[in-house]
């Protein structure tokens, strides 16, 4: 289909949702810090139907609720001298203060530090969201000064959550239906933001939006490692607010899973997914004990900490660079050797359930940046975070499937999650197996899921040659019959 054509397509049948993005347009962003959900939530609502921006209505917006630095800290000085509330849409980080019984935030964006915001217990307690570690919102804020209990701070008088759509999954899958299996990769690839003139096969498209996969599926666990510059990083710091990317510094049980001091879950309890960016760069601390919560959880979805047990839906992503040949392939046929100490465990390797060849991706190149009609980036978070809850899809698998009775519990597992999480991709309009015919799932799930899977073996057994290569030959029943 021709581009103009997709644009028509996308615009008529998710009016709403839709966006019109020209790569130029997004000069206005330059200098602040946000995310390209929020982005395109802005630029939705200052362009026309046409397709025409009103930079000069959004710049002004901008100033006023997402101020660079230099205007946030003529901003914060008039808070404290007037002491009149101002509103900001804002990405706001908190903090528990253990010996003062407070819950402290700060927003560096604004210049707002650790020690100078409180947040009210009332606000708390009738907005609990506010407990995560980093939210966006719409905040506003007032200069509380300082009393015989508590110094100058700048107080949370209001909050509102940044949830602009109220997701309608079924309306979503009516406008799948419009699209045929070819356009609508092409709609997934635009909604990452990317054109899909810059793939060169079906397969690298559909390789690219493997990076989804645990966006949409419970206790996903997957690994990619690619050469700089194929835009991993972005894909899971831009696309979504229910996953957390940590990038540099040291990874600690207390952060990941429970923080005995303060009493308070860490990241694995409060996301989607999280995704360990730059993983030859980061530090683990107290090794054993991470290693050991963080395989057990692997396995069992649950963790046990000191005298707390806590149960969890969030998946992992790890995320490497790995050094190619001028063939561009990996230097080492060993990819996990790439790995910092800490994962080259083949026990812990083993619970990760798929393998991105990266490399097999292009760079990025500003050609490949999206130009015209997409998802909405906010709306289109939404729905992969709605459909991650939706438990007919793995119901459908398991229809379709034909398991072998000698097969390895973890193989089928990992199998079974990945169709899965392709069936939401790519067919979350199905709603029975006959829906959808065996060369379709063979090609677009099965397919894919048993090669991340058996890539995941091969290098586990090249590492540790107790652990076979083979997986199970898992295949599509027979019998089974599309309508």
């Amino acid at each position: 289909m021709m581009s103009e054509d997709l644009d028509r397509k996308i615009r008529d049948v998710f009016p709403d949702e839709s966006v019109y993005k020209m790569p130029q347009n997004y000069g206005v962003f330059s200098g602040r810090n946000i995310p390209s959900f929020i982005k395109d939530w802005l630029i939705k609502k200052f362009t026309d139907e046409d397709g025409t921006l009103d930079k000069q209505g959004l710049l002004s917006y901008l100033d006023r609720f997402l101020p660079d630095k230099k205007q946030a800290q003529i901003i914060k000085k008039q808070l404290v001298q007037t002491q009149e509330p101002y509103t900001v849409l804002a990405r706001v980080q908190t903090q528990a203060d253990i010996k003062k019984g407070i819950i402290r935030f700060s927003i560096p964006d604004f210049g707002i530090g650790p020690g100078e915001g409180i947040i009210p217990r009332s606000l708390i307690e009738a907005h609990p969201e506010l407990m995560a570690d980093e939210i966006w919102g719409i905040f506003t804020l007032v200069y509380e000064p300082e009393d015989e209990h508590t110094p100058g701070h700048i107080s949370v008088m209001d909050f509102k959550p940044f949830k602009p759509y109220e997701v309608d999954l079924d309306y979503f899958k009516e406008g799948r239906k419009e699209f045929t299996l070819e356009e609508w990769i092409d709609v997934l690839i635009r909604a990452m933001e990317y054109m899909p003139t810059g793939f060169e096969s079906a397969q690298q498209k559909l390789l690219f939006l493997s990076r989804l996969l645990v966006f949409v599926e419970p206790r996903l666990n997957m690994i990619e490692l690619a050469p700089k510059g194929t835009g991993k990083s972005y894909i899971f710091n831009n696309l979504t607010k229910y996953g957390w990317c940590i990038s540099g510094g040291t990874v600690t049980r207390a952060k990941m899973f429970y923080d005995i001091s303060r009493r308070s879950f860490g990241y694995i309890t409060r996301y989607d997914f999280v995704a360990l960016d730059e993983i030859e760069t980061l530090k683990f601390a107290e090794e054993e004990e991470l290693k050991g919560a963080l395989k057990n959880y692997l396995e069992l979805g649950k963790f046990t900490i000191a005298d707390v047990t806590k149960t969890s839906e969030a998946g992992f992503m790890l995320l490497g660079n790995i050094p190619l040949t001028s063939e561009h392939k990996p230097i080492n046929d060993i990819y996990f050797s790439h790995l910092p100490d800490f994962f080259r465990d083949s026990a812990l390797l083993d619970r990760f359930h798929g393998f991105i060849e990266g490399w097999h991706l292009p760079r990025i190149n500003e050609d490949m940046k999206v130009s015209g009609y997409t998802l909405n980036v906010e709306f289109f978070s939404e729905i992969l975070h709605k459909v991650r809850e939706r438990s007919e899809y793995a119901a459908i698998v398991d229809e379709l499937l034909d398991i072998p009775p000698k097969a390895d519990t973890r193989d089928v597992t990992a199998v079974k999650r990945l169709c899965t999480a392709y069936l939401k991709i790519l067919f979350p309009h199905i709603t029975d197996s006959s829906q959808i015919t065996k060369e379709e799932f063979e090609t677009y799930c099965l397919k894919p899921a048993l090669e991340k899977r058996a890539i995941v073996k091969r290098q586990i057994h090249l590492m540790d040659p107790e652990f076979k290569a083979a997986i199970p030959d898992i295949v599509v029943k027979q019998d089974h019959v599309s309508t």
